[in-house]
């Protein structure tokens, strides 16, 4: 996921300090959330290594979806945040929280820049909540219903500033937390404070003029019962850990699998496809030729061997792979008999 992928997703901090009493009902939903985050992080994992034809979790769908789970833990955060503090902020297990959470984020920028360096995570979402933590103590420290207030516009000025917000200045790679450059930056997971800072202020006005009647209705008295309920709300409350271990473990699977059955031999076509036939048109070929030629330069590659190495081609591979392209273009005119 490049950004809230999804990406995604692992809204950890979420999770009160011990010493406030939990709540079954607000562990419950972020385990629910967690089991979100990582069916899509095995979609991702399942296109990525090529077990299936298309990556989902790179379609708009899954965009949306990645999103829609990264916007989930987010509003989590702030609520959690508004119950942990609720009797006042204790600086202890406030700082632990987010030496925890501030610790998971330099591991998996350590980890990714290990092991996929041109794509690691330099602020994923464990570094927007430790940051978004962080910003957030003085609409904590401040009386409620003020608290309320400044919560929401700060909502509408994050999300609608990562819309209106743009200057070439912004641009400048070392600001890619703040989530305002016109292109966004090559990374697996970005979830920069605009707009997502805007979606724990969220959590926040939530909390704070919810919190009340929240305190005293039956889903804050409800207590998990049954194997599901128990799973989820256990998982909930040791959501960093659970973040920090799950895709390692399910990319290792998924891993195992394709080392054993190869990867499908439909993967990255479709992909292939809609990229040949953009700079096909884009160089002056027609529309129906060019849909026709990708499809026939896709068959060809396959057939000659020239398909889904992860090699990069060799000067005589790649002179090939050109002259495949062309005639496949000519045969799609009718000009040439197809390669």
């Amino acid at each position: 996921m490049h950004d809230a992928s999804p990406s995604s997703a692992a809204a950890m901090a979420a999770e009160a300090p011990r010493s406030q009493s939990r709540i079954d009902a607000i562990d419950a939903a972020r385990g629910a959330a967690l089991l979100a985050m990582a069916s899509y992080h095995f979609t991702w994992d399942l296109g990525f290594l090529r077990l299936t034809p298309l990556n989902a979790a790179l379609t708009t769908p899954g965009r949306v979806i990645a999103h829609l789970i990264a916007g989930s833990f987010l509003l989590l955060v702030g609520i959690g945040l508004v119950l942990a503090t609720r009797n006042g902020l204790r600086w202890r297990p406030y700082l632990m929280r987010l030496a925890r959470i501030g610790g998971g984020a330099v591991l998996i920028t350590a980890a990714t820049f290990w092991f996929m360096r041109d794509g690691y995570i330099f602020f994923g979402i464990l570094h927007c909540i430790a940051n978004s933590s962080v910003l957030a103590l003085p609409l904590l420290l401040m009386p409620r219903r003020p608290s309320a207030v400044i919560s929401a516009l700060l909502c509408v000025a994050f999300i609608l500033g990562s819309y209106t917000l743009r200057a070439p200045l912004l641009d400048d790679p070392a600001l890619g937390f703040l989530g305002l450059a016109h292109l966004p930056p090559q990374t697996n997971d970005w979830v920069p404070l605009f707009p997502w800072f805007g979606i724990v202020c969220a959590g926040i006005a939530l909390g704070q003029l919810g919190l009340p009647a929240f305190l005293r209705s039956r889903v804050a008295a409800w207590q998990a019962e049954g194997r599901l309920g128990r799973a989820a709300s256990l998982a909930g409350r040791h959501s960093l850990a659970i973040y920090l271990v799950h895709q390692p473990i399910l990319f290792a699977l998924v891993y195992a699998v394709v080392s054993v059955t190869g990867p499908n031999p439909n993967a990255g076509v479709s992909e292939f496809r809609a990229e040949f036939e953009g700079n096909c048109t884009r160089t002056g070929g027609s529309t129906e030729a060019c849909r026709i030629a990708s499809q026939c330069v896709a068959d060809v590659l396959r057939r000659e061997g020239l398909w889904g190495s992860g090699i990069p081609y060799t000067l005589e591979q790649r002179a090939k792979a050109q002259r495949f392209a062309r005639q496949c273009y000519e045969a799609a005119e009718g000009t040439a008999s197809p390669p």
